[in-house]
């Protein structure tokens, strides 16, 4: 076929000009698209008249010509395919053209005359110019300010996208990254690429400064301009504090950072540039800057709100005292109904929590901090004379005692051990997505009147503030929680903190009742939360296993024990695998894939679907891995596949994936099972407020980048009935007597304790 020297002289590559015959496929969502094009011209040794094309394409009509750029493909179901790796409207290139074009159906509300005098005014560059900035069109006589905003909206559906891919692939950026930025941004994409490229790092997944560093290059944003130093400022505040969980970064820390990350072998920038820089910053409110300590604005607001609302929290009266004969005689007559008898310092524990505006509740495994809680929530409702029947209640009345946890799991063991309505902080909270916040808040606090936190340890400091913020004065709050647990992925070590203030009524429940029933696994928590290895690590006891081997022999083991228990009658619902990492022949990537196959192997008429590298079957124990508050399932949540559907069974004309969470069933489409992954092995932090009757914790020495104390820990006590370890015993030990927990900046404990001195020499 005849060659287009236009074309060829444009782009030195193949390519396919052609008229769309028909969309065989399109996915509005991701763009993925199969047409047939009728072939007008092509450099590729092609001799077919009709051609299928596949890829990322923006949107697309019959008989529009588009050039596609990309590679011929022999399909082995499908023959010789097209695969498209960047494409464009062919757009008439002569002003006559361009009238033709903007008069015709596609756009209504213009007609000849109206075009015309577009392109009188914009000449042969109208259509580029209008995408580029649609404020050209004010000067258009005659069109009126509506058809000008709906003419942009028009082109830019037809135009923008293949302008942003065309843009960005110049730029080294790949169709799926391009098409994330487009979909962030929609009709303001080139703009803020072209005048504001450092705002993808923030808006974005997937772009770091790197990236948006090469965009900004291209705009002249380069060396030590002011916007690029914000930039990486920025980004290193937020990156570093995300990463390592502080609160603040040093500014020492971060000037040689920013230096390290801006600086290029032909411009060095100066540390005085920087801290110039973080002046100005923190004077215009993009940073926060107290004395050494750098803040984001978010993490700044988080923990002074915080401090606050903890002050007004604490600095409450309680609405109903009762003297202490009365508490004794209920709490008495509650340990003869239930046939137990609390400790003292349990008792201690329910008294706090009745008589204090706040108090804090900690303990280790096994020491009773349950049964701590049914008895506050029973002892509390006796006395004020409360029903416990949630049916007694309406939403005029609702129900006085709010039971919370940060995950879905931790909410429901609470819900199991007080036989009440118990539901995470987000759902609690009124979480609407992304930026739209809480609904609950100052202005609209929650309704009750006493309210328990379990898990506290897992609370960031930006949940935490807005969970603070929305208890009205007055609530009765208990916090319950385990500082030797990990701290939450999020900034903050919020409990800890809390603990370590001292400004907080605080009991903590030390004796163990679970070693009485011959627990060794709590022993050794307890053991490793106190620095020291126990000499019968490794020796065999009733409820806990360790097998010695190498980092190479780790899944043949795995295997070996899950089969093991698969033989004893228990399933994938009952053994979780957990691991600290995912690369790596040892990781949870390589261990999900082995254990998918033992679980759930594939079967004649077991169905399945593949998503990028993963295979999901029926019958597939997955994890939920963000939080999707508009069918109530968050970060965390454990679930089973229930169904599958394909594309041809649903009037959606899309696969479809049916996860039951705890009866809860949720439908994904192929496109958003970027939310799941297989739950066979899963990291400690996503098992954390979750326990589990058999866990397997592999630990061998290529873990040593992230193994902890705290880590160990809070794997060690997610097993209920049976811990099976496996790997290298100086490895355990090592991470036990010398993996000290990572320090995480903070200034809370200091801003607690200056707030409440404030307030105590006020009230002197």
């Amino acid at each position: 076929m005849e060659q287009s020297g236009e074309q060829t002289n444009d782009v030195q590559r193949g390519y396919v000009k052609g008229e769309i015959s028909h969309v065989v496929f399109r996915n509005d969502e991701n763009f993925y698209t199969v047409a047939v094009v009728r072939v007008r011209e092509t450099n590729e040794d092609l001799d077919e008249k009709k051609l299928t094309v596949v890829g990322v394409l923006p949107h697309v009509e019959q008989d529009e010509t588009f050039i596609f750029f990309g590679s011929i493909a022999d399909h082995p179901k499908f023959g010789i395919q097209y695969k498209v790796e960047q494409s464009r409207r062919d757009i008439p290139q002569s002003k006559q053209g361009i009238i033709k074009y903007l008069a015709s159906d596609r756009f209504p509300g213009i007609g000849t005359k109206t075009a015309k005098a577009i392109v009188e005014r914009l000449g042969d560059k109208a259509i580029s110019r209008i995408v580029e900035n649609r404020k050209v069109l004010l000067d258009i006589p005659g069109l009126k300010e509506e058809k000008a905003a709906q003419l942009y909206e028009n082109l830019y559906e037809q135009q923008g996208v293949e302008q942003v891919l065309i843009v960005l692939s110049e730029h080294g950026f790949g169709v799926d990254l391009a098409l994330k930025i487009f979909q962030v941004y929609k009709t303001q994409a080139l703009e803020i690429i072209k005048h504001n490229p450092y705002q993808l790092i923030h808006d974005v997944d997937g772009i770091g400064f790197r990236r948006a560093d090469q965009l900004g290059a291209s705009i002249g944003l380069t060396g030590n301009h002011p916007d690029r130093l914000r930039a990486g400022c920025s980004f290193l505040v937020h990156e570093l504090c995300i990463q390592e969980g502080h609160m603040f970064i040093e500014s020492n820390v971060l000037t040689n950072q920013a230096v390290a990350l801006l600086s290029s072998p032909n411009h060095k920038i100066t540390q005085e540039e920087i801290q110039e820089q973080l002046v100005l910053m923190n004077e215009e409110g993009l940073l926060v800057v107290e004395e050494t300590r750098v803040y984001t604005k978010s993490l700044y607001g988080a923990e002074k709100g915080i401090a606050s609302n903890i002050r007004r929290l604490l600095s409450a009266e309680v609405k109903d005292e009762f003297p202490e004969a009365e508490f004794l005689k209920t709490l008495g007559e509650l340990e003869e109904e239930w046939g137990l008898e609390y400790a003292s310092s349990q008792k201690q524990a329910i008294q706090e929590a009745i008589a204090k505006p706040l108090m804090l509740l900690t303990g280790g495994p096994g020491t009773g901090k349950t049964t701590v809680i049914r008895g506050i929530v029973e002892v509390y409702a006796r006395l004020h004379g409360l029903s416990l029947d949630p049916r007694a209640y309406t939403s005029s009345n609702p129900f006085p005692i709010l039971l919370t946890a940060p995950t879905g799991r931790a909410a429901k063991r609470m819900s199991e051990a007080t036989g009440l309505p118990s539901a995470t902080i987000h759902s609690m909270l009124g979480w609407k997505g992304g930026a739209g916040g809480f609904d609950k808040g100052e202005h609209e606090p929650l309704n009750g009147e006493l309210l328990i936190i379990d898990e506290m340890s897992m609370v960031d400091s930006w949940v935490a503030n807005s969970l603070f913020k929305a208890i009205p004065k007055g609530m009765q709050v208990v916090i319950v929680g385990d500082e030797n647990q990990l701290p939450s992925v999020g900034p903050g070590q919020v409990l800890r903190d809390l603990i370590h203030s001292k400004t907080i009524p605080l009991v903590a429940l030390t004796d163990i009742y679970r070693q009485a029933e011959g627990s060794s696994i709590i022993e050794l928590a307890h053991a490793m939360k106190d620095g020291y290895a126990p000499p019968d690590l490794t020796k065999a006891q009733s409820d806990r296993r360790f097998f010695p081997c190498k980092v190479d022999q780790v899944k043949d083991v795995v295997w070996q024990i899950c089969e093991n228990a698969v033989k004893k009658g228990y399933d994938a619902r009952d053994i979780q695998v957990l691991a600290p990492m995912y690369k790596g022949g040892a990781g949870i990537t390589e261990l999900n894939v082995m254990l998918q196959e033992l679980f759930n192997p594939k079967k004649e008429k077991v169905r399945e679907l593949t998503f990028g590298d993963l295979v999901y079957r029926t019958g597939d124990v997955v994890l939920q891995l963000v939080n999707n508050p508009e069918e109530r399932v968050y970060n965390g949540d454990r679930g089973e596949i229930v169904a599958i559907f394909y594309a041809k069974e649903n009037a959606e004309r899309k696969d479809q994936i049916v996860v039951s969470f705890d009866g809860t069933e949720v439908v994904y489409n192929k496109t958003e099972l970027n939310q799941l992954t297989h739950a066979y092995c899963c990291s400690i932090h996503k098992a954390q407020g979750s326990e589990f009757p058999i866990v397997v914790l592999p630990v061998v020495r290529s873990y040593s980048r992230m193994l902890r104390r705290n880590l160990l820990y809070t794997a060690v006590t997610r097993a209920k009935q049976f811990l099976l370890m496996c790997g290298e015993q100086r490895t355990v030990e090592y991470t036990i007597t010398s993996g000290e927990d990572l320090e995480r900046h903070s200034q809370l404990v200091n801003r607690l304790q200056l707030l409440l001195a404030e307030q105590k020499s006020q009230e002197a």
